[in-house]
């Protein structure tokens, strides 16, 4: 075997290797599906566990179609600066095998279509035990075939445009702004429109604590988030030569460990409680924060910006639920997380990692030796990806949202969310021991039933100690 031959070979086995990374990648982020799953239905009520399960298959397939027959193709890498236009519905008419490596590889479908996905599951959180089951299906439609790719293509393709900023690109590795903030500015857009669940504020005006019935799904929920998110971040390294994408994943880790602290650090100054949805919310928000600058800032920066991060999610949650019913406190932990994750990087951007399109953080011109006036630039621009993403996602979203109220209806009428909405959406409980009495599944003392028909669970709590922190995760 000559040299030439050898190298090729080589050539083609970094190929391989990166390509299963990627597809390894995108597996750990499809688990985050079953994460958001879980921690949703612990944050529900009894009455609406199972609601949490279609909820999560329905729109995982919708938007799946939706990618490939719309969403792909306006995120790709062609066409304009506001959207691309190559690889509707993946090609028609190509065979397997056919579509190599010029672009629209199955890989680059399948992770594209990963984050899309969990900027979609992300919109749901505020919406909880209130919203009819139609619209997630017809929003998964225009998320996944316009809204998220117009937003990734903007950031992501090499042209977009927020990828020239006065000579400058917006940094976001793996999707703080890209994939957090779009998930939760779709949210808020919802939940305006939506509207509090019954009981939720008093005659004042206080809010009220309505528990989620299961802790245990809500940890298993966070722990699955987590494990997924080292794809989210190691996988958007794209390659596996050198050691960038450990680099990345241990900058993953740090974060998220130091978010913890952080909320439960602040937990426990404002409300002298160890809350452990407040735990849960610090992971995930620790997680969302360093998600734009894991592959852009040192080691050291990571624990600093997890740490704020659970510190944002805490007041942020607090001072929401004022006003806003976020049952999962999404509005926080992906929302403002994400927002602290995205100007981060024009504080902490590393010299080493920034490349030539950007600028390395305030911090180095601050105490290093680069342009201070170009770290406040970055900084700048980081700013303007947050607004650009918030006003074009809030726009279409609540447009979406309107058009959907004001035809088939976004919220259950009352009677159904007093019953719940696995009984009046789907005809079964998701726990019929608890609510249907039969001899051999005898109901449990605590659950309320007449004469063996099932009676809505309907929390009407007198406000906490902790206000509403005690089922808050995102």
């Amino acid at each position: 075997m000559t040299s030439a031959e050898v190298g090729k070979q080589v050539v083609n086995l970094d190929i391989e290797l990166d390509n299963l990374w990627i597809i390894v990648s995108c597996i750990l982020v499809f688990l985050m599906q079953a994460g958001f799953m879980f921690l949703e239905i612990g944050f529900s009520r009894r009455k609406n566990a199972g609601t949490g399960v279609g909820k999560i298959l329905v729109n995982f397939a919708v938007v799946t179609l939706s990618w490939w027959a719309v969403g792909y193709a306006v995120n790709s890498a062609s066409g304009g600066a506001v959207f691309g236009d190559q690889g509707f519905f993946f090609h028609f008419g190509q065979q397997v095998g056919e579509v190599t490596n010029d672009g629209v590889a199955a890989n680059s479908f399948l992770f594209g279509l990963a984050f899309c996905a969990v900027s979609l599951a992300i919109v749901w959180g505020t919406t909880l035990e209130r919203i009819k089951f139609a619209p997630y299906a017809i929003f998964a439609v225009i998320f996944g075939a316009l809204i998220y790719p117009l937003i990734a293509h903007s950031v992501w393709s090499g042209f977009g445009l927020l990828d020239d900023i006065g000579g400058k690109e917006v940094l976001d590795f793996a999707g703080s702004s890209v994939v957090h903030l779009t998930g939760a500015t779709a949210a808020f857009a919802a939940l305006l429109l939506l509207g509090s669940r019954k009981g939720k504020y008093g005659p004042d005006g206080s809010p009220r604590a309505i528990p989620g019935h299961s802790m245990p799904l809500v940890g298993l929920g966070v722990m699955l988030l987590w494990i997924g998110w080292f794809g989210f971040n190691g996988g958007s390294a794209l390659v596996t030569d050198g050691v960038f994408f450990a680099e990345v994943a241990l900058n993953t880790q740090l974060g998220a460990a130091a978010g913890v602290l952080g909320a439960l650090l602040t937990c426990w100054l404002l409300t002298k409680t160890v809350d452990v949805g407040m735990a849960g919310n610090g992971a995930i928000a620790g997680l969302v924060g360093i998600t734009a600058g894991c592959g852009y800032v040192e080691y050291w920066a990571a624990p600093v910006i997890g740490f704020v991060a659970g510190i944002v999610v805490v007041v942020g949650v607090l001072q929401i639920e004022k006003k806003l019913d976020d049952p999962v406190g999404a509005l926080s932990a992906h929302g403002l997380a994400g927002i602290w994750g995205t100007l981060a990087v024009g504080l902490f951007a590393s010299p080493r990692l920034v490349g030539d399109t950007a600028s390395a953080g305030v911090w180095y011109g601050l105490f290093g030796d680069e342009s201070v006036s170009a770290g406040f630039g970055q900084l700048g621009v980081q700013a303007v990806g947050v607004v650009g993403t918030f006003v074009v996602v809030f726009a279409l979203s609540l447009a979406a949202f309107w058009a959907i109220k004001r035809t088939i209806g976004l919220r259950v009428d009352e009677g159904d969310e007093e019953s719940g909405l696995d009984i009046s959406s789907h005809g079964m409980y998701g726990y019929p021991e608890a609510f249907i009495p039969q001899p051999e599944y005898p109901v449990a003392d605590h659950a309320p039933h007449v004469a063996g028909t099932p009676v809505a669970m309907v929390a009407d709590a007198p406000p906490s100690k902790a206000s509403n922190i005690t089922g808050k995760a995102a």
